[in-house]
């Protein structure tokens, strides 16, 4: 029976040693910390003119995470590349004669990939958060304040769920076009339209990425988003029970299908 420290030695060094793998999460980094920035500094100097209602409702933490709609696909590109490369690479089977416990294989590249976005989003989420607050000056906010440590870890957290759903999916999909663009298109297009449609907005609140999203609010309900039936909390919850569902289904792929 393969070691599990040996098992995640070989993950690490998998991971490690592609490069599409690496910059997906440096693009994931780039990019939500470029555009927030960018997002923060246009708001920083519009702020005088909004109407009083929007000043009202402003919340900066919030605003200060704005680049993430973009950070997140990189992260989600992360999540399947780690999973399918094998399977287009046709390493998959070399992988599973060398460590035929199919659960010790999937849980370990699960823990390798998810430390690893763990710090690339913990990282994110505070110079994100930091940066953007610099930006916006005396219309910013600081973790001192209630609840926004909540969301600047949240925001974190938020980019680690996202890329361990994506792991999951890919294990059920087995192929990396295929999950890409189904990931891209719903989290990218599908959740956006479909929050915005009459009836259809009330299911797709219940999405992970509406749903986790919260998490990184400070005021409830800001920058004109619908009211939802949960907390923060509640809907990092949601978001968690999206990514075991997922995690577990693409085990059983796994267990049940030759490779």
């Amino acid at each position: 029976m393969a070691a599990a420290t040996a098992v995640l030695q070989s993950e690490w060094t998998k991971i490690r040693t592609v490069a599409s793998t690496s910059w997906t999460l440096v693009s994931a980094f780039a990019v939500t910390v470029a555009l927030s920035a960018g997002l923060c500094a246009l708001m920083a100097a519009n702020m005088e003119s909004m109407p009083a209602a929007e000043q009202t409702a402003f919340d900066p933490t919030q605003v200060s995470f704005s680049g993430m709609l973009l950070g997140q696909l990189a992260m989600v590109a992360f999540g399947v590349l780690v999973v399918s490369t094998e399977y287009s690479s046709g390493m998959i089977r070399t992988s599973l004669a060398a460590v035929p416990q199919r659960a010790t294989f999937l849980f370990s590249k699960i823990a390798v990939a998810g430390g690893l976005a763990l710090v690339v989003g913990m990282a994110t989420s505070f110079l994100t958060f930091w940066l953007g607050q610099a930006l916006l000056g005396e219309h910013g906010t600081s973790l001192g304040e209630e609840n926004v440590l909540r969301a600047v870890v949240g925001a974190g957290l938020y980019m680690t769920l996202m890329a361990l759903f994506s792991m999951g999916v890919a294990a059920m999909l087995r192929s990396s076009v295929l999950s890409l663009v189904i990931l891209m298109l719903f989290f990218f297009l599908l959740s956006g339209i479909l929050s915005l449609v009459p009836y259809a907005k009330d299911v797709a609140q219940y999405f992970p990425d509406r749903a986790g999203s919260k998490i990184m609010q400070v005021i409830p309900d800001a920058m004109g988003s619908d009211p939802a039936p949960y907390g923060p909390w509640g809907g990092f919850g949601i978001m968690a029970l999206w990514v075991v569902a997922a995690l577990l289904g693409g085990y059983a792929v796994l267990k049940t299908r030759d490779a």
